[in-house]
């Protein structure tokens, strides 16, 4: 009976499904100043479909099936523009802001055809465009532009199941993100304080219109970043009436809303909670993730050349300890060796936009807040305060201004301008670790740290020879007031040049070298040691600095696919190196908890390089598709000033992701992933077994005299994903089946130690040395299949 009732809905469903209501809709304008741009070409490609824009430059298709469409937009004097994979719905109208850019030879007479992937004068290698479509369907992603990434070549990432961004070889706390041009410090909940990484996203995809990714060539007016940049453009809300979506996924809940506030202002509003802990708990998992978030965008048109987006982001996570699943040796190895973890953050920003006759000006002012608290008891035992090992609050407090002019005339592109921020950071930390020596040594201190940061930029750009030999070049100044190190802006002096030349139609050969400065944590930069002393500050700490050479070649087909190799290579120069256990900081950054919370000296020296091949197949005919291949090394030096593989040496990286679309609204795509093995740092058995350590402790050590000595085995996976949707005349309906390592690979993790325990669970004590501890190492894997079923509702 169950299943005709399922069948008779099923067969409803299909016939409540209506066809060709979609509607496209927006406006063509000029990138430069806002202008429309009226009787332009509106195509949608593999179809006979399409219109102009009239005279305001606006422009409407109807009568569309729901389906996904390339929008090609051309007009004479201009390059055209193809916009991949727009999603038409019957329930809502899709609206574009398309803007063209001015082709300044022959203005009259021709109609330039664009790449179909991104490519700008100043960062014509390294770039590469993301549409929302690829981040939703991603195989593996959960809808996660951390995890997406990873099928794009330079990007590796950690064994567990972290969205740790390691790019190029750097560590996961040299990537910088903005959300509609505003800052936004991290894009994780869970953040580790000092990096970027975190197991699940914070963004919601359903605010996402693209996002650009920079592993190199960063444009001047985005500072403070060493490996890579993520611009999130996020979409304009809709302007007909209230809608909204529901996501219920293997992990959260959301709910977004958007809708017109008036004629000339709109908001998009979303709210996620997970109910991951429920799992976790019927799983009898040791810890229990709890996490919240929020997102918001409101854009207020004032007239044509005057607007303002306000954008928030914020989160609330908890990470408890379920102290009941304490039964096996992993649930209480676990439990004695995590702490419990509070933190919440926000950010928010207005981005004021004025537009003129040759170009536009960005007002940006934002202020962004971290809240972080951990802490831990010996035995998980909370009766006693003498059972506090470590009690951890920090706060980190930023309020930003940044003031940018952009003029586009006579085929120059000009941007220049200003940035000012004020940063608080606060600290308290009570934590009893073991010093290299085995001494016991108890950290109790309080910092409060107020400082300025002020910085200018320009880059010019021009196209020469009809636009076959694009150049760029740009600079950035940057200082703080910390110390007389970083006050000076001109000691942080970052040049940046990049050129493009096309050697055919469709083959080009582009490059880059700049040098690029970021400040050090401000773990790093506010640790006081038990004085209340500024070690740091007195032990002169400056900005990490980092020179790139990058050169490539590209070809790229008439059928949406392109064909790129590119080389780079990366100095580093002035990493804080930690003292207390003579290590740089570009090792850290992969797990949970505070890195950089110790004294350290700018001296640490690095270097990453390698070559990157990547086959991209845009949507074309029902089919997409990325071949992506890494060589890369990353080396820095050990405390003996010898160059040593680094936390992120991954070696060889591969990412293969393809899909299909079928008829029907079916949809399949597969992603498969290998990594050769990382290094890692093996454990002090000896110092970890003493008595007094292991008490202290209940974890090992690790050996820095052997710093990353040892490599894991190689790692592979194969995630799947296939979509059916639904689309009824007022909503849409699109269910989903998502699979992650779906042949059940087991990665090696470096192994644990644990100590051989009696019949009442009490520590024995080695016959040969009554000092210590009788211990074992302990295998340690991860390799979950990870099945999943969404659902998302449109209306």
């Amino acid at each position: 009976m169950k299943r005709i009732f399922f069948l008779l809905f099923v067969i409803l469903l299909s016939s409540w499904v209506s066809a060709q209501n979609g509607t496209i809709k927006g406006r063509v304008f000029e990138a430069g100043n806002n202008e429309p741009v009226p009787f332009a070409n509106v195509l949608l490609q593999n179809t006979s479909l399409g219109g102009t824009t009239d005279i305001d430059g606006n422009f409407e298709i109807n009568g569309l099936e729901p389906e996904l469409y390339n929008i090609e937009v051309s007009f004479v004097g201009y390059k055209s523009k193809v916009i991949y994979e727009v999603q038409v719905t019957n329930n809502k109208p899709v609206e574009l802001d398309i803007a063209l850019e001015a082709n300044t030879t022959e203005l009259k007479a021709v109609t330039v055809k664009a790449s179909p992937f991104s490519k700008t004068q100043e960062s014509p290698v390294s770039l590469r465009n993301i549409g929302v479509s690829e981040i939703e369907r991603n195989p593996g992603g959960n809808r996660d532009i951390s995890r997406v990434i990873q099928s794009l070549p330079g990007v590796a990432t950690t064994v567990s199941f972290r969205n740790d961004i390691i790019i190029r070889g750097g560590a996961p706390n040299e990537n910088r993100f903005y959300l509609d041009g505003v800052e936004v410090p991290n894009i994780n909940h869970f953040a580790t304080q000092g990096a970027s990484g975190g197991p699940v996203g914070m963004i919601n995809v359903n605010f996402i219109r693209e996002v650009d990714f920079y592993s190199g060539a960063f444009p001047s007016n985005r500072g403070n970043a060493l490996s890579s940049v993520f611009e999130f453009k996020q979409k304009d809300p809709r302007t007909d009436r209230i809608g909204g979506n529901i996501t219920i996924g293997a992990t959260d809940f959301g709910l977004t809303i958007e809708g017109p506030i008036t004629e000339k202002n709109t908001f998009m509003f979303s709210a996620r909670r997970s109910y991951l802990q429920f799992l976790f708990k019927a799983l009898e998992l040791p810890f229990l993730p709890i996490y919240n978030d929020f997102q918001l965008k409101n854009k207020i048109e004032f007239d044509d050349k005057n607007q303002l987006t306000i954008i928030g982001l914020a989160a609330i996570d908890d990470f408890e300890l379920n102290l009941d699943a304490n039964e096996t040796e992993e649930q209480r190895y676990i439990l004695n060796t995590l702490p419990e973890n509070t933190q919440w953050n926000y950010t928010i920003g207005a981005n004021y936009t004025h537009f003129r006759k040759v170009g536009y000006s960005n007002v940006v002012v934002s202020r962004n807040h971290l809240n972080n608290r951990a802490f831990k008891y010996l035995g998980n035992d909370y009766s006693s305060e003498a059972n506090k090992i470590l009690d951890y609050r920090s706060q980190e407090i930023e309020n930003k201004l940044r003031i940018e002019d952009n003029i586009r005339s006579n085929g120059w592109r000009i941007n220049y301008g200003v940035n000012y921020e004020f940063a608080t950071y606060l600290n308290s930390t009570f934590n009893v670790i073991t010093l290299p020596t085995g001494e016991n040594f108890s950290i109790d201190s309080d910092s409060e740290l107020d400082f300025n940061k002020y910085g200018a930029f320009a880059q010019v750009s021009r196209g020469f020879f009809s636009n076959l030999l694009s150049l760029s070049f740009g600079f950035r100044v940057d200082g703080m007031d910390y110390n007389s190190v970083t006050s000076n802006p001109i000691d942080q002096f970052s040049p940046r040049f990049s050129a493009s030349y096309m050697i055919s139609e469709r083959f080009s050969i582009n490059a880059n070298i700049g040098r690029y400065y970021q400040a050090p944590a401000y773990t790093v930069l506010g640790y006081r040691d038990n004085t209340g002393r500024l070690v740091n500050r007195d032990n002169k700490v400056s900005y990490i600095t980092s020179d790139h050479a990058v050169a490539g070649l590209e070809y790229n087909s008439g059928s949406n696919a392109k064909i790129s190799i590119e080389g780079f290579y990366k100095i580093y120069d002035n990493y804080p190196f930690l003292t207390t256990d003579s290590i740089s900081l570009a090792n850290l950054g992969g797990d949970f908890g505070v890195i950089g919370n110790e004294p350290a000296v700018s001296t640490s020296e690095g270097r990453t390089y390698g070559a990157e091949f990547l086959a991209q197949q845009k949507l074309f005919k029902g089919f997409y598709g990325i071949v992506a291949y890494t060589l890369v090394r990353s080396e820095f030096k050990d405390k003996n000033g010898e160059y040593v593989p680094s936390a992120w040496d991954n070696q060889h990286i591969v990412s293969l992701t393809g899909g299909k679309k079928f008829k029907k609204n079916w949809e399949l795509g597969v992603k498969w992933r290998f990594s050769a093995g990382t290094p890692y740092t093996p454990i002090d058995i000896a110092l970890s077994s003493r008595r007094e350590v292991w008490d202290l402790n209940g974890f090992g050590l690790l050996d820095y005299n052997r710093l990353n000595s040892q490599r894991l085995p190689a790692v592979h996976q194969l995630d799947m994903r296939i979509d059916k949707k639904y689309f009824f005349k007022k909503w849409s309906l699109n269910l989903y089946f998502d699979i992650q390592n779906a042949y059940g690979f087991m990665a090696q993790l470096p192994k644990n130690l644990d100590v051989v325990r009696d019949s009442n669970g009490m520590p024995v004590e080695d016959p040969n040395d009554p000092t210590s501890y009788q211990t074992r190492l302990i295998d340690n894997t991860s390799g979950t299949v990870i099945p999943s079923l969404g659902v998302i509702v449109d209306w």
